[in-house]
């Protein structure tokens, strides 16, 4: 029977993948953020999952508003990065896990979730710029990637307990596929932050610290807020980390944190965060 190990929650900021292609991993500005992925590496390399579910919005490179899916399914075999107006980033493409995510749609469309189901569409930073940090990828990644759509860009946006009781549904298909697999959910986006308007470049310190410690001891709480609620706390953008309730979601009950690394040095907070269930008891270095 496949089982979700654990679960991550990280920004996708695209700097963080420039940053990391142009070699700052040591660069004053840029090593806090770098250093505080080092556990979350360590922790996948011990914990060696077979898939990566990772739950991202895509930035109109694959999906565009005139056909905005609000959760869309990839099934592809093989998975490639998308070209977003620099050329493509030096990334391998990564093995999707074509029989999980088929099983997952059959499942989610009998559990009353209605999908878009794609392949052959490149994943832009919205997945590939955490990505490189989490999975050594020199000469192909360790293990399968399934990605998993949620659109944040296009109102009517699923409300976060929609995308709360996604992630539940998802672990219960995951828990009734037979093949042995283990599964790490990962939840991209935010935190805090906006982009545009009157209030560009707004960030909330204490409203991320609650968030996050929210996301562990009550996430039903961040299912009953609004839309609007999280982006008056958190910025237009930062409506984003609804996302990261469908990874709760999909965690099942009580978790612990085990690590925690939060930056703020440009117009978006950035956090990294590992979870696993409360009776865990190994903490990632």
């Amino acid at each position: 029977m496949a089982r979700i190990i654990g679960g991550i929650g990280t920004s996708h900021v695209p700097t963080i993948g420039v940053a990391y292609d142009k070699g700052k991993q040591n660069d004053p500005a840029w090593a806090p953020l770098f250093d505080g992925y080092k556990p979350v590496a360590k922790w996948l390399a011990d914990k060696q999952p077979d898939v990566l579910l990772m739950f991202y919005n895509d930035h109109a490179n694959s999906f565009f508003f005139d056909c905005y899916p609000t959760f869309a399914l990839g099934v592809s075999p093989t998975h490639d990065f998308a070209d977003e107006g620099a050329g493509p980033r030096p990334l391998p493409p990564i093995a999707g896990h074509p029989e999980l995510a088929a099983h997952m749609v059959d499942c989610l469309v009998n559990d009353e979730f209605d999908l878009t189901v794609f392949q052959e569409r490149p994943l832009d930073h919205g997945i590939n710029s955490p990505l490189g940090l989490l999975w050594p990828h020199d000469g192909g990644w360790p293990g399968a990637l399934i990605p998993f759509e949620i659109n944040v860009l296009q109102y009517p946006l699923p409300t976060a307990a929609r995308c709360y009781k996604l992630g539940q549904a998802i672990r219960r298909a995951i828990e009734s596929f037979p093949e042995d697999l283990k599964v790490v959910v990962v939840g991209t986006g935010g935190l805090s932050h906006q982009v545009h308007g009157e209030r560009s470049g707004f960030n909330d310190e204490s409203w991320d610290m609650t968030f996050l410690d929210l996301i562990v001891n009550d996430p039903e709480a961040l299912a009953r807020m609004k839309h609007a609620d999280y982006i008056r706390r958190g910025g237009a953008e930062g409506v984003e980390v609804i996302m990261w309730l469908a990874m709760r979601g999909a965690l099942g009950g009580a978790i612990q944190e085990m690590h925690r690394n939060y930056y703020l040095a440009t117009s978006t907070a950035m956090a990294v965060t590992i979870y696993e269930a409360a009776e865990a008891k190994e903490v990632a270095a």
